[in-house]
């Protein structure tokens, strides 16, 4: 392992993308919306979310060269405009490009003029004009002359401002010259203006797609406005194209931008707000003259206090805070990226909401979209509006929102204030959860626990070899925080992976929330019974009041196991491949089981003793082997799919797991177990969803393999690169 020193020197230029891949974006992980990825240039694949900090080339408070060698900054935005009006600039960057003017070898994307003219007017440049010189200077993505759309103008001025950056898009593009361009999104402040902007712009070949015309509503703190532009903009844009926050660079408005599908990031709020002795936080914004200490520390302020530094001159003053707020808000990038690859930028965003009043009003909004889908799970707040003229329907925005999540997701529930309840991880689980599982078709009643947390199984365990043995008319449930979950599918995260306080355990839940949680498990038919297992001796007094025998007169703690295993495969394979109770129950004919010390249950072996399932530990997920996939694909009957959809929907409930087909180059590939990339995928079933299980079939309906979806079947449409299914195991042929 080479020590590197902790200064940098002369970092390396960035390698070209590959040929043919410029413009490409790929994901690589994924938490919900919320992604990394990255994005394909001449000038380096740039890794997103991604901040591009603004630099002015007239007053540069920080070198490019710096932000590149001490920052690890891999791309920067400037603005064509101030080239092309300023006469030495204009001819340098002419005669030299602008990657050697700016002494910057990432990415450089540039604006077009647009914020100037909301700034000081109309701007003197034509629209092929401005888009050609971009071209002509070298940059990497320049942007179209939009029409800006402020917040305050009315209606038919935001509608014809949309009309006409719409109607200037061809023009641009064909004066684009191979330029990768980006394709602003405006709609000012009306919802169904932003959808029709986002459903046009995203039919061109732009690169990028720019959210324009949110200056104005950040600097008014109307982060509620803000996510509303996200969310009726972001979910009719195509997802092979990153989604760039126009003028958003303040940390504060990061985790929950993120977790709502931003990519791109540009800020002149580090040099600006340094100017005027602002400091950057991820909680808002302080002044150096009101500081003792520093409310972060930072490498470039370790050294100084506040007080030493207001003593500076104003140029070192300045040059210090901005180097500050620049190593602040790239620390704040930084935790969102890591979020994302642990599962958690929901609870990122829901901690940083709290420390700012419009900006916790902005995500109660947010969390108010859930109530629109009936999963609100108690949490009563005003639905929203669309603001406009015409309707906007939220609930596709929120649907949009959910689609992506990974169910069950890895690791604890991190137990907070209602907030964790609209987090759209645990609306989609639920959501799941209701679709596919149902009841026995013998039951007549529910037994509900409550008082417990996980894990359930131990204390659960015995009173479970009863019913399922003796009582076969009992369909027992655990009532969780998260909502009833059935005893077969006891470890599932998120229902058995909360740790939530004992208030929120030991009170009967009410009988409304019992009716509407039966209601959605398709239980609402049969009669329930509640019992509080905190006092000691539940056990012998429910066994008693069932005149069901106890547990000491069992004779085969093992074959009692059996019907505990044999009703959590059959609960977990509905769950989680999608099929009927009754094709459930017939795939666990006859299985046998291999549990570990603790009695959690590991494989499951087919009656002529082939390995077909193995229910996972860490999530209380169900992975799929290949002989399990080929007895799955068995139980097919719907047609196999023919194209690759362009919506997805809630098929699929009792249909198995999604079929992919792929075309027969992928095909000796996928036999020999590697993975399916972008490109080569002919046709799916539109509810195929990101981590789910999946089948792998030839043109020919032949099954060739199985594998892990790494996004939803809407997303093979678009995406031209990475990895798209990872194969867990390929099928030669006969």
């Amino acid at each position: 392992m080479t020590v590197r020193p902790w200064f940098v020197v002369n970092r390396a230029n960035p390698d070209p993308c590959r040929e043919g891949d410029e413009g490409m974006f790929e994901i690589t992980q994924r938490d919900g919306q919320a992604r990394i990825g990255k994005f394909h240039t001449q000038h380096g694949v740039i890794e997103t979310p991604a901040l591009l900090p603004v630099v002015n080339p007239n007053i540069r408070t920080i070198e490019p060269r710096k932000l590149w060698d001490d920052y690890g900054i891999e791309a920067i935005i400037t603005n064509a405009y101030v080239f092309w009006k300023h006469e030495t600039l204009h001819r340098e960057a002419t005669q030299k490009g602008v990657h050697a003017v700016l002494d910057f070898p990432g990415m450089i994307m540039t604006d077009s003029g647009t914020f100037q003219s909301y700034m000081y007017g109309e701007v003197e440049v034509g629209i092929e004009e401005i888009v050609e010189f971009q071209s002509t200077i070298g940059v990497d993505v320049g942007t179209m002359l939009d029409v800006f759309t402020k917040p305050d103008m009315s209606y038919t001025e935001v509608q014809a401002g949309v009309h006409e950056t719409i109607a200037r898009s061809e023009k641009s593009l064909a004066s684009a010259s191979g330029l990768m361009l980006n394709g602003p999104i405006q709609g000012g402040v009306y919802p169904d203006l932003r959808q029709l902007s986002a459903s046009s712009m995203a039919q061109h070949a732009f690169a990028i797609h720019p959210i324009g015309g949110i200056v104005p509503i950040m600097e008014q703190h109307h982060y509620s406005t803000y996510a509303q532009v996200m969310l009726s903009s972001l979910p009719f844009l195509p997802p092979h194209r990153p989604v760039h926050m126009f003028g958003c660079g303040h940390p504060m408005l990061f985790p929950m931008s993120i977790a709502l599908g931003a990519d791109f990031f540009d800020s002149a709020a580090y040099a600006i707000f340094a100017r005027d002795g602002r400091l950057l936080t991820p909680w808002g914004t302080e002044r150096l003259q009101d500081l003792v200490d520093w409310p972060v520390i930072m490498p470039s302020v370790a050294k100084y206090s506040p007080g030493e530094v207001r003593a500076l001159s104003q140029n070192e003053r300045e040059h210090l805070l901005a180097c500050y707020n620049l190593e602040v808000t790239l620390a704040e990038l930084a935790r969102c990226k890591q979020a994302i690859r642990d599962g958690t930028i929901w609870q990122l965003a829901e901690q940083r909401s709290h420390q700012h009043p419009a900006l916790r009003e902005a995500f109660l909004w947010v969390q108010s979209l859930s109530q629109l889908n009936g999963e609100h799970l108690g949490i009563q707040r005003h639905p929203p509006s669309s603001g406009g003229t015409s309707p906007f329907d939220w609930a596709v925005s929120w649907e949009w929102l959910c689609s992506t999540q990974t169910v069950p997701k890895t690791g604890g529930v991190a137990w907070s204030s209602e907030d964790m309840f609209a987090r759209p991880a645990i609306i989609e689980a639920r959501r799941r959860l209701h679709l596919h599982w149902s009841p026995k078709k013998t039951s007549s009643t529910v037994l509900i626990t409550y008082g417990l947390k996980g894990p359930f199984r131990e204390q659960l365990n015995e009173l479970a070899m009863i019913v399922y043995e003796h009582a076969p008319h009992i369909e027992l449930m655990i009532a969780t925080p998260l909502g009833l979950l059935p005893y077969g599918l006891e470890d599932i995260n998120p229902f058995a992976h909360t740790d939530p306080p004992g208030w929120a355990l030991h009170q009967q839940p009410p009988d409304w929330w019992i009716a509407d949680e039966l209601k959605r498990l398709k239980c609402s038919h049969l009669s329930h019974i509640c019992v509080n297992t905190t006092p000691n001796g539940w056990l012998d007094a429910l066994l008693q009041n069932f005149e069901l025998p106890s547990q000491r007169q069992f004779h085969s703690r093992n074959e009692h196991l059996t019907t505990i295993h044999t009703e959590q495969g059959i609960s977990k394979v509905m769950l989680y491949l999608h099929l009927s109770r009754q094709d459930a129950t017939s795939l666990m004919h006859g299985t046998t089981f291999f549990a570990n010390k603790q009695g959690r249950l590991k494989n499951i072996s087919s009656h002529d003793g082939r390995h077909v399932l193995s229910p996972r530990l860490y999530d209380g997920g169900l992975s799929l082997t290949t002989e399990g996939a080929k007895d799955v694909f068995a139980f097919r009957s719907h047609p196999l799919p023919i194209s690759i959809p362009a919506n997805s929907c809630e098929l699929g409930g009792e249909l198995g797991p999604a079929v992919v087909v792929v075309d027969e180059d992928a095909e000796p590939y996928v036999r020999s177990g590697r993975s399916v990339f972008h490109g080569f995928i002919l046709a799916a079933d539109e509810w195929l969803l990101p981590d789910e299980a999946c089948l792998i079939v030839n043109p020919h309906g032949e099954l060739i393999g199985h594998g892990i979806s790494l996004c939803s079947a809407t997303e093979f449409q678009t995406l031209r690169k990475g990895m798209a299914i990872k194969v867990r195991g390929g099928i030669s042929p006969e």
